[in-house]
């Protein structure tokens, strides 16, 4: 062997061991270190598994606890959150568990939970997915310090109660759609039993098509349906380790995300050309969220002088439009069947909420003002947020040194605000805190939460869900409709089965008895 050979070979076995260290350094040694460093704090974590942690077996027990229904009862968290529960009940509030090489801290406390989202100190960010995820859904969700800042600043004034309330024909159309089907339906019979899961999802993403798209209703359509397939396959992807340079490889489920991507961004990249060339013209409708967006977006670029950092790409346009899909169909689809399936188990409530209805509307069509009038199903609709957020928790991950209450956590400590046990806590709700009592909201969330940190189904602090009065607007109109319209019940057949992908979700659906008024 020459001895430029003999160099490459010592060259080549260098590199190998500097990246068999690396490798090691992230697999053992630095959660080892960690865990030692929480450890000294009174903080318990579960056994560490090398590079897995904790996925196999919280996956385990998910798919153990979701083999079969439960009694109807909202005591659904042992189904939906088996792994956390037991790891809480084992170890205590101060524990936390291994999200693949990373420990993750339970944060239950209202006060550490109010300094997290209020982002006191500034040392709080969003964590950094599986890479894969970026092909679902980017865009102001995903987004940390200044870009988020920037984005938040942009896509503000589409959601300002004035610019729902221009929404409300959309509203009004896809509802009036919906609860007229269901009136043919039933008109024959006098009653009839429906699965009200399905129909409640084509519901809330017509309506973001139309609200989002306006004219473009049709093409919207096209990228929703899209986005569902992609929501499945992100799902997939979410529930396996995170290890560096998967998602280049050519799989299956890659490269048919990276299609479907291709596909989305094509199709709202002729949607906003349209919609430009449209508003050079001063021919644009700017009453949906792309106008609205693009409105916004123009004006930030006109009035900011350091022209380097302004405004948004037509890239990331597209991302914030993709998001406009996640946040408007999934968490208000959700929040409208758990609101049905709750009345059907509380029917008084539903009695009560439908005289609300008809003193303020009758049987005409909602308005704004009215629906801003609508304190018992306002009620309703807080206490089903409480029960059944959509989302089950929040995660932040420091990326500073940075003292937690009596906490010292180093930069790259992940934080787990579990929503769903933070909105049943005993200490916080009370010993009726499984219960269904829309009562408890009478005066207001403040009252009812003794003004702490301790109900954020939208989020809380800077980041609170930026479209929440969307998502409210949306669902109470839809609820009017219906109670306008029907009275309705369980079916016998209905299986009560909470589960969750990427939202709360009826596992074998809403099977609902719909009757006449």
């Amino acid at each position: 062997m020459g001895e430029s050979g003999l160099i490459s070979m010592v060259i080549l076995f260098i590199l190998v061991v500097w990246w068999g260290w690396k490798v090691l350094g992230w697999i053992w040694w630095r959660p080892k270190k960690l865990e030692r460093f929480l450890k000294k704090q009174g903080i318990k974590l579960t056994p560490y598994n090398l590079l897995v942690g904790d996925l196999k077996e919280n996956q385990r027990l998910f798919e153990e606890a979701r083999s079969k229904p439960m009694n109807l009862s909202h005591d659904f968290v042992p189904r939906v959150y088996p792994f956390h529960l037991q790891t809480i009940q084992k170890y205590g509030k101060k524990s936390g568990f291994w999200f693949g090489t990373n420990p993750r801290l339970y944060i239950t406390d209202p006060d550490l939970i109010r300094d997290i989202l209020s982002n006191k100190f500034g040392h709080f960010e969003k964590i950094k997915g599986n890479p894969l995820s970026s092909l679902f859904v980017r865009g102001l969700v995903t987004y940390n310090g200044e870009k988020w800042a920037k984005h938040r600043r942009i896509i503000n004034p589409a959601f300002h109660m004035e610019k729902v309330k221009r929404m409300l024909s959309a509203f009004y159309t896809s509802s009036n759609e919906m609860v007229s089907k269901w009136e043919k339906l039933v008109s024959s019979k006098g009653s009839l039993e429906l699965d009200v899961w399905p129909e409640l999802q084509i519901l809330t993403g017509d309506v973001i098509s139309r609200a989002a798209f306006g004219s473009s209703y049709e093409e919207g359509v096209q990228i929703f349906k899209l986005q569902d397939e992609q929501a499945k396959l992100f799902i997939q992807s979410f529930q396996t380790p995170f290890i560096p340079g998967f998602s280049l490889l050519p799989t299956k489920r890659n490269k048919r995300m990276k299609e479907i991507d291709r596909k989305v961004r094509a199709l709202l990249m002729g949607i906003i050309n349209k919609r430009q060339k449209a508003m050079k013209v001063g021919e644009a409708n700017n009453d949906d969220l792309l106008g609205l967006l693009l409105e916004s977006n123009y004006k930030e670029i006109q009035e900011i002088k350091d022209k380097n950092n302004v405004g948004m790409s037509i890239e990331e346009v597209i991302e914030e439009c993709k998001v406009f899909y996640f946040a408007g169909q999934e968490t208000t689809s959700a929040l409208l069947v758990w609101t049905m399936v709750i009345l059907s188990m509380h029917s008084e409530w539903q009695v009560r909420a439908r005289e609300e209805v008809l003193q303020i509307f009758g049987k005409n069509k909602p308005n704004f003002d009215g629906l801003s009038h609508l304190k018992i199903v306002n009620m309703i609709l807080y206490e089903v947020l409480r029960l059944y957020p959509p989302l089950q928790q929040l995660n932040r991950c420091t990326y500073k040194n940075i003292k937690l209450g009596e906490l010292s956590l180093p930069p790259g400590i992940q934080l787990m605000l579990p929503i769903v046990l933070v909105h049943r806590d005993r200490e916080v709700w009370g010993d009726d805190a499984g219960e269904f009592k829309p009562e408890r909201f009478a005066e207001g969330i403040s009252k009812a939460t003794k003004n702490q940190s301790s109900f954020f189904p939208f989020g809380w602090g800077p980041r609170i869900c930026i479209g929440q009065h969307f998502a409210i607007t949306e669902a109470k109109m839809a609820l009017a409709m219906i109670l306008q319209r029907f009275a309705f019940e369980l079916s016998p057949c209905y299986a009560h089965a909470p589960t969750t992908a990427i939202t709360l979700y009826p596992q074998y659906g809403a099977p609902i008895i719909l009757h006449n008024l």
